[in-house]
């Protein structure tokens, strides 16, 4: 019997043109479900791998961010069946990635869409959802527990400010929006000014135009009555736009948890982007600031957030409008090819911000 195959996006050389290479459909096995892809999105990550072959071994599929429809279940499938429609943060190898036509994934790395959002809305939250929940507990060590019941009591340091660097960005967008619900008040961000009125209706009690030279005497003196900035997560992961910064802000006693790769320099057209996995090392902090790379892929450690935070409380909370998904773009192509390319050349031109690149996949 001849073996089923699909199209994939890969990135075959480092700055090179996105291909398409047809790859087996691997059906499910135990525990797991075969997802036809509809919808996807583009992220930074996928600008890293193509551009600077950040963990890369060439040709390799693209893509963690599924929404589409389960076509086939395992043994022992218990949450899923054929039909539902789907979404998931799905990355560990060639057959979970999700730029290509199927995927197939254990059930616990999907969440069935909420009525009411369309795969389009729901494709922007899984990474993001993910890499907040985990960098908020694991990194910063800000406790999220689950459910939230009348008799849970209030976060202990939920007056302390917080500040979330890049707020506009997608796991910035999340966060606010995460802490605002587990009952944090003292929610600082940075972004450029055109996205103010946004930030501050997913729980951003102050705002600072990160451009302004009065930014970073202006944060200090916001929090010099709380005792000074103990935690922060960095969203932009930049050596000179973020982390520079940021240690100006923080002391002895201050958590610190920076979105890996740190961009060392950034890419364009025309220049090579290089990166370091070190947060710590990048630039000089004072003593005693607890300083962690946010590595998301590790997220599957807590058993609670393996079985329960992406079947379970991602839908929950979109479903009943805690978080509220990305603005987003569709981007357009006649080929699947056109659309995975052109999402990747507008992140490159850095033409996105405040929204995600959203693309059809399996026509």
């Amino acid at each position: 019997m001849a073996t089923k195959t699909h199209k994939a996006v890969v990135t075959a050389s480092i700055r090179g043109a996105l291909e398409i290479l047809e790859v087996p459909t691997v059906a499910p096995g135990a525990g797991e479900v075969l997802v036809r892809v509809e919808w996807t999105a583009s992220t930074p990550l996928d600008l890293h791998q193509n551009d600077g072959g950040l963990l890369v071994t060439h040709p390799q599929v693209l893509g963690d961010g599924t929404s589409g429809t389960v076509v086939e279940v395992g043994d022992g499938v218990k949450k899923l069946q054929v039909g539902d429609k789907v979404f998931g943060f799905t990355w560990r190898e060639q057959k979970e990635k999700s730029h290509q036509e199927y995927v197939t994934v254990p059930e616990y790395l999907l969440g069935k869409i909420p009525q009411g959002f369309t795969p389009q809305e729901a494709v922007t939250l899984p990474n993001n959802v993910v890499s907040s929940f985990h960098a908020l507990t694991k990194d910063l060590s800000i406790p999220l527990p689950w459910p939230i019941l009348p008799s849970t009591p209030k976060p202990e340091h939920s007056n302390s400010p917080i500040l979330i660097w890049g707020g506009s960005s997608s796991v910035g967008q999340y966060a606010l929006q995460i802490l605002r619900h587990w009952g944090y008040s003292n929610l600082i961000t940075t972004s450029s000014p055109s996205h103010n009125t946004l930030l501050k209706s997913l729980g951003a009690t102050q705002v600072f135009d990160y451009r302004s030279p009065d930014c970073i005497p202006s944060i200090l003196d916001s929090v010099s009555s709380s005792g000074g900035l103990k935690f922060v997560l960095d969203c932009i992961g930049s050596q000179d736009g973020s982390l520079t910064p940021i240690s100006k802000l923080v002391g002895k006693g201050a958590r610190v948890a920076v979105l890996l790769p740190v961009i060392v320099r950034d890419g364009s057209e025309t220049v090579e982007p290089i990166y370091a996995l070190d947060a710590k090392e990048a630039v000089e902090w004072a003593d005693g600031v607890d300083v962690r790379g946010v590595r998301t892929h590790f997220y599957l450690e807590n058993e609670v957030f393996k079985e329960r935070l992406q079947p379970e409380i991602m839908p929950t909370l979109l479903a009943e409008g805690i978080i509220k998904p990305n603005k987003y773009r569709v981007v357009e192509g006649t080929t699947l090819l056109e659309r995975a390319q052109a999402a990747l050349d507008a992140l490159r031109r850095k033409e996105v911000s405040g929204e995600r690149l959203v693309w059809k996949v399996a026509e």
